[in-house]
């Protein structure tokens, strides 16, 4: 498909070319050459419409447990031979739509992390699965699950500060080969927040810097990751404070002015359209106060998806932390919470996540608008699966 919007790109140049000319110099030449490519358009517009299509009509026909596994990301167990942990109610294996890797879930060699990966493409493909999707943390700095297999990653912060844009995009296209090679589908990076005396004690190194340093820095490795087959996810948005997610609830407490100035630099990145974002477990004061973005329609829905226009996919950060489970969103409650509210993907820590799918099912039965919803949720995974070959269309 990429071809063809490639040779339409040109198309349409020579075309706008051509339309600058006086109509009487318009050759047969000319014309045919615009009709080519209005039949190139046509062509494009009708496959993708016709993918749509099918993706439509297979989420509509899914096992619903399969289709409810789709929207969890989750961590697994071993480092060799996959193997699920739970079943469903028809006694088949549990799959999710994506695993996360932890360091004890990597070999000590690039072979035998390739080997993992393999098997369990292998193993779900064999036995009719829709493979799921492999992602790890790979930041930078002491966030890098990849330290012992792949080239050194410096921190964001030192990449903003010791790196000019041209060597940052050789240090990512460098990780993004060695992902690939591995078996990975996605980073869980950059971060796109810029350092303040609000977030840095929790964020310390993780971030590229001010507000110019980390638009740039962000879309550099933005770039360098998905043009050599590894998607990212840009986090957290819409923020963070000095306040460890993983044990209290961040309070961001600033006025929609100030934080809108402060999130300028992944409101541009953005618009780049990076294939996820991850939202984070703050609450903000000026924008749906009672509620953890993470959770909230305000900021998911209304904000990403209806004023920036974002078409990726919107993770969740794990539901399992202190910010939700200890703030009266236990992840019973967060899971349906997060749906409703846009989001895609829910992310756990944990290797089970069947009770979390039961809950949402039964959800499903009653609430027609919540079930349709969950469908195009689907839909857009399989559509990102299906774009970045992890899973084939009628296969």
């Amino acid at each position: 498909m990429k071809k063809y919007f490639i040779f339409l790109t040109a198309l349409s140049f020579s075309v706008l070319v051509l339309s600058c000319k006086k109509k009487d110099s318009v050759s047969q030449k000319e014309k045919a050459l615009h009709e080519s490519s209005l039949l190139v358009h046509k062509y494009v517009l009708e496959s993708k419409a016709s993918l749509e299509t099918y993706i439509k009509n297979f989420v509509e026909a899914m096992d619903s447990d399969e289709k409810i596994g789709q929207l969890f990301v989750v961590n697994l167990t071993g480092n060799k031979d996959f193997t699920p942990v739970e079943y469903d109610s028809k006694k088949n294996s549990r799959i999710a739509g994506g695993y996360l890797f932890f360091s004890y879930n990597l070999s000590d060699s690039i072979d035998g992390v390739k080997e993992f990966t393999s098997n369990i493409r292998d193993w779900c493909t064999s036995r009719s699965f829709i493979p799921p999707f492999l992602t790890i943390d790979q930041e930078g700095g002491w966030v890098q699950r990849l330290k012992n297999l792949s080239p050194k990653l410096p921190s964001a912060e030192k990449v903003a500060q010791e790196y000019s844009i041209e060597e940052a995009l050789a240090i990512y296209t460098e990780q993004a080969a060695y992902m690939k090679e591995m078996g990975f589908h996605m980073n869980l990076a950059p971060v796109v927040e810029i350092c303040t005396n609000q977030n840095a004690d929790f964020l310390m190194e993780r971030s590229f810097g001010n507000a110019e340093q980390t638009e740039l820095y962000s879309r550099t490795a933005v770039f360098a990751y998905e043009n050599n087959g590894i998607s990212t996810v840009i986090k957290h948005f819409p923020g963070n404070t000095n306040t460890d997610p993983h044990t209290g609830l961040p309070e961001i407490k600033l006025s929609m002015e100030e934080l809108n100035k402060s999130l300028e630099p992944f409101y541009n990145v953005l618009a780049w359209n990076p294939d996820a974002v991850l939202m984070s477990h703050a609450r903000t004061t000026c924008l749906d106060g009672e509620v953890p973005a993470c959770l909230s329609k305000k900021w998911i829905t209304d904000t990403l998806r209806k004023e920036h226009n974002y078409q990726g996919l919107i993770f969740s950060d794990d539901i399992y932390m202190g910010a939700l489970a200890d703030n009266g969103y236990p992840p019973e409650k967060a899971a349906i919470m997060a749906l409703e509210a846009g989001i895609d993907i829910i992310m756990i820590s944990e290797k089970r996540f069947g009770k979390l799918a039961d809950i949402i099912f039964e959800h499903c039965k009653t609430d027609k608008t919540f079930e349709d919803e969950i469908n195009r949720k689907v839909e857009r995974i399989l559509m990102w699966k299906y774009k970045k070959g992890i899973w084939q269309a009628g296969k």
